[in-house]
């Protein structure tokens, strides 16, 4: 008999993925009938690689994961450097790291897209303060910098969560192997490069996966920011699917599109286990 978790798993999981997939093979659109037409095979799934604003979301998709990873990996790191010691305020520290993660995307997006602002907002303010002579950066009507601003309120989140993980497996390096490194000359660089990047590389490669797969699936911000534009130049993957699905209603090839990003997302995630479970054995 199935335990009550593992059936609330099945009924809340198991179940729309399956109805999505038989969805996929159907032409259903809801122009023009509330109920599922036609099979059509893998039709919706040829049609999207014919479709240049599928194309596009797979692109924007792929950049904006490579900005807000690097980004969130790079600077969490670094914090994590400067708030391991123990010291009070350093603990103070750490226990703040955890709010911006625990922001709801939704409300992150509304209040960068204020800071965002050119007009009355925080980061267009700062510019002019350092650089007075700075021409207006209207930061969410530019592609680059409404990808840049999107990469940013995501590593805000993001870069502190990341931190606190590293904070903890550093915790675990011990003192004495840096020290005896230090002894036999070894510099900073050395030690880093060497000791404890190495023995970073399980943490790593967790925070890699958790931030690539939330990365690839972004949706939230994209909505409350910039709503795919200027154009559809941040048109994730998920928000034309959400188009697809909800502005056009076609619920056949917006369920395709969402097959797609689940079986690549465990491709990801296999890819990611796989290589950590390697660097273990």
């Amino acid at each position: 008999m199935l335990s009550p978790a593992i059936l609330v798993l099945l009924i809340t999981t198991t179940y729309p993925l399956i109805y999505a997939l038989v969805i996929s093979l159907r032409n259903w659109q809801l122009t023009r009938s509330p109920e599922p037409g036609d099979w059509v095979g893998l039709d919706n799934y040829i049609q999207a690689f014919s479709d240049s604003n599928f194309i596009n979301s797979v692109q924007v998709t792929f950049l904006f994961t490579l900005l807000s990873v690097s980004l969130s990996i790079g600077i969490g790191l670094a914090i994590a450097l400067l708030v391991q010691k123990k010291s009070l305020v350093n603990t103070i520290l750490k226990t703040l790291l955890i709010f911006p993660f625990a922001v709801s995307p939704t409300l992150k997006g509304f209040s960068w897209r204020f800071m965002l602002n050119s007009d009355y907002g925080l980061f267009d303010h700062l510019v002019k303060a350092v650089f007075p002579f700075t021409k207006d950066i209207i930061w969410l009507s530019d592609p680059f910098w409404a990808m840049f601003g999107l990469a940013m309120s995501e590593t805000w989140g993001w870069a502190p969560l990341i931190a606190l993980m590293f904070v903890g497996a550093l915790g675990t390096i011990s003192p004495e192997i840096t020290e005896a490194a230090r002894l036999d000359g070894a510099s900073g660089y050395q030690v880093f490069y060497h000791i404890t990047l190495p023995l970073l590389r399980p943490v790593i490669l967790i925070a890699l996966l958790l931030k690539t797969i939330f990365s690839l699936k972004m949706f939230d911000q994209v909505v409350t920011m910039t709503g795919g534009g200027p154009g559809n130049s941040t048109q994730t993957f998920n928000y034309f699917i959400y188009q697809v699905g909800f502005t056009n209603l076609d619920m056949g090839y917006a369920s395709a599109l969402a097959i797609m990003l689940v079986v690549f997302l465990s491709i990801i995630a296999y890819l990611y286990v796989k290589l950590l479970l390697g660097k273990q054995a």
